[in-house]
């Protein structure tokens, strides 16, 4: 994970180039045992909160205790995308279970985040799992405020 210091700077110089929302990621599967992660995100969201901006985050699953505390700590949004349909997920993603992401969605969504939740064409699904995806956001509780759609585009490898 990158200092506070150092994404706070990325966050100053954004808000310099007029943006008026900063997003952050991190690659694993949840927060379980990153006490230490969560402190970090917490100050950096704070930090961004005061120069004016939203913040969006990316973290893997969540529980509602952490949806809570980035929610008091002044998060906008909350990214966790499901990626496809359920019936295709599992061809595709074996981390984690299908239920497990709509939990992390719930979570988000009780905390009083905003949810950023779509999916990813072209991982080798039939276009009926493009409607079971929109089919699942259709009947969430409450659908997403925003439903990002990703094309993954396969390159081929050269050899040199």
């Amino acid at each position: 994970m990158s200092p506070v210091d150092d994404v706070l700077s990325a966050a100053r110089i954004a808000k310099s180039n007029g943006s008026t929302r900063f997003c952050m990621g991190a690659a694993w599967r949840d927060m379980r045992g990153r006490k230490t992660s969560l402190k970090n995100v917490r100050a950096m969201v704070e930090g961004i909160r005061a120069m004016d901006m939203e913040v969006c985050v990316t973290l893997g699953m969540i529980d509602q205790t952490q949806a809570d505390e980035l929610k008091d700590a002044g998060l906008t949004a909350y990214n966790h995308n499901l990626d496809t349909s359920r019936e295709h997920y599992p061809s595709v993603i074996t981390t984690r279970t299908y239920d497990e992401r709509l939990q992390t969605l719930d979570h988000v969504r009780k905390a009083g985040l905003n949810v950023c939740s779509g999916g990813i064409l072209g991982l080798g699904e039939k276009p009926e799992d493009h409607v079971g995806l929109i089919y699942t956001m259709a009947n969430l509780p409450a659908h997403p405020e925003s439903f990002p759609a990703r094309h993954s585009a396969t390159t081929q490898r050269r050899n040199a």
